[in-house]
């Protein structure tokens, strides 16, 4: 049975009858009843082979049956073999004289004056014909596609080894030197300075480099550098360093990502921020130089965005002062527009109004008092600054003026001197002191041998101190800063006559020691006793009669009074 082929030109149109025919004898073909179409070589085409693979492009159609447009040339394959041609190199000597047609600028024949790639001369080799350049080798070579933009091809490797021999040249050169600095030192001033290195130096390890054998100890933390390669490894965390996940065991603690080794807030809260080494990446974030810094990152971006040629990382000085006058201005411009507001529309003196603890008296900070008027809770009492120099130590003193009284005068508690503004004499001035206070002492007890009192005098003076020792010391264990707070132990008898001498004192005002002036007042009369003696104490008593007997200002109760009374 003969090879009928029914394949369809690129101007032929297949009728009706013969479309049905082939398709009956593609059929045939796949089922093996016929046999297999041949191309122009005499071989058999698979007839399970897609039309799309089979049939050729209109560009390479020939009207016959052809699988040739699948496979790959012979002539490509020749091109595509590595065909080295002199690159960059140039021919035989140079000429010594301009010929005719060659390149005005330096001489050669193979291109043009305005293909050359020498420096432009000032002068020509046309004009003055010297230093003619050789001519470059030139070959025609056919290159396919990937061959032409091969950066490699042309390349010789046996040049690379120059660079080795240039290397191994100056190392060599380098050892040497080396080797007439250690000849010249003596013996001993070697043995100072390297010590058990002076084998390793004219050993096999004479080839290392000196940078080579120091690297591995001057690793910094987190780095590490290996002398090999020749290449620095960086590790993201030191590991010196506790990690940030074991600073807080706590399951409920600071939630730590691991993919972004980040931990946002503080592990250990109980601590404080400024108590703890580690109080989390917002707290470095936002605080120190940080916020001022994000800020004039954002303040650069925008002025970009508006046309302003503003670079933080490029220029940072610019940016600083720029942003500072914008600070500047926007605080001018704030000041401007509140000042013409309230020219328009007035109300500046609510604006100067007094806060509002001082107009309603009342603050939301909570202080707590005992019952003698002393602070137990809460913030203390504001320290009211003087208009005069505090704490300020002249002439070597370490006291200030004041600071010790003795025999009705005032002076420096460190020398013990009452003369003001004078030199510091310490301990000596103290010695001093000391030694002239027990001349007195002396002088007044020989003046005492010579009035000796009589026994009826010593006796009187033994009455009034055991007298003095009979006062009621239930209360001994109080001081004065503490009196009226704690266990306290009131006498009856005491507490109601207390309370009888507070009743004569509000009605009459004029008993003891009262005065209508306060400033006749004596010195210290507060811890004045009652009696006539004024070297008596507050006593208990008499400061819970006070109490009881305190007319209370803040007692919205106090002024009431019963009508039906």
């Amino acid at each position: 049975m003969s090879s009928l082929s029914f394949t369809p030109s690129s101007t032929n149109k297949l009728s009706r009858e013969d479309y049905r025919r082939q398709k009956d004898l593609e059929a045939a073909r796949k089922a093996g009843t016929a046999p297999a179409e041949q191309d122009e070589e005499g071989k058999d085409i698979n007839p399970h082979i897609p039309q799309y693979i089979a049939k050729a492009p209109w560009y390479l159609d020939t009207g016959r049956p052809t699988l040739k447009h699948q496979r790959i040339h012979e002539e490509e394959e020749e091109k595509k073999e590595d065909q080295w041609y002199a690159r960059g190199l140039r021919a035989g000597p140079a000429a010594t004289k301009f010929r005719k047609g060659a390149c005005e600028n330096c001489g050669a024949m193979t291109h043009k004056t305005k293909d050359c790639m020498d420096r432009p001369r000032k002068t020509g080799a046309k004009w003055t014909g010297q230093d003619i350049k050789p001519d470059e080798i030139i070959q025609e070579i056919d290159l396919d596609y990937d061959a032409k933009r091969d950066r490699w091809n042309g390349y010789d490797p046996s040049e690379h080894s120059k660079i080795y021999e240039e290397y191994e040249k100056i190392e060599e050169a380098r050892r040497k030197i080396k080797a007439n600095e250690l000849d010249k030192q003596s013996t001993t001033e070697l043995v100072k300075k390297t010590g058990e290195r002076i084998a390793a130096e004219f050993s096999s390890d004479e080839e290392e480099d000196d940078e080579d054998k120091y690297a591995e100890k001057s690793d910094m933390p987190g780095q590490k550098v290996n002398t090999k390669t020749r290449t620095t490894i960086r590790n993201l965390r030191i590991r010196e360093d506790t990690a940030k996940y074991l600073r807080n065991l706590d399951i409920n603690s600071a939630y730590y990502d691991p993919k972004t080794r980040s931990m946002r807030d503080n592990p250990n809260k109980e601590r404080g921020a400024e108590d703890s080494f580690y109080a989390g990446d917002n707290f470095v974030r936002y605080t120190g130089d940080a916020p001022n810094m994000a800020n004039l990152q954002l303040f650069a971006w925008q002025a970009y965005e508006k046309g302003t040629d503003v670079h933080l990382q490029a220029n940072p000085t610019q940016g600083e002062l720029l942003h500072r006058e914008y600070l500047q201005k926007k605080e001018k411009l704030k000041d401007t527009s509140k000042d013409s507001i309230l020219a328009k529309y007035g109300g500046e003196e609510h604006l100067n109004a007094p806060p509002k603890e001082l107009l309603l008296a009342q603050t939301e900070q909570y202080v707590e008092y005992s019952r003698t008027g002393r602070i137990i809770k809460g913030p203390d009492r504001a320290v009211p600054k003087s208009k005069y120099e505090e704490d300020v130590f002249n002439n070597n003193h370490t006291s200030i003026w004041g600071s010790y009284w003795a025999d009705g005068n005032w002076g420096y508690k460190c020398c013990r001197s009452f003369i003001k503004n004078s030199y510091c004499t310490g301990l000596a001035g103290i010695e001093a002191a000391n030694s002239s206070n027990l001349l007195t002492v002396s002088e007044f007890n020989n003046d005492e041998e010579s009035n000796k009192k009589s026994l009826v005098e010593i006796h009187v003076e033994n009455m009034k101190k055991s007298k003095s020792k009979n006062v009621d010391d239930s209360n001994k264990h109080l001081k004065r800063k503490n009196l009226g707070e704690g266990d306290i132990q009131l006498d009856v008898k005491k507490l109601k006559k207390a309370l009888e001498e507070e009743d004569k004192r509000n009605k009459h005002k004029k008993i003891d020691f009262y005065i209508d002036d306060d400033r006749k007042r004596p010195y210290n009369s507060a811890y004045m006793g009652n009696q006539d003696k004024l070297d008596s104490e507050i006593t208990e008593e008499q400061l819970e009669a006070y109490r009881l007997k305190k007319q209370s200002y803040e007692d919205p109760m106090a002024n009431y009074v019963d009508e039906e009374d």
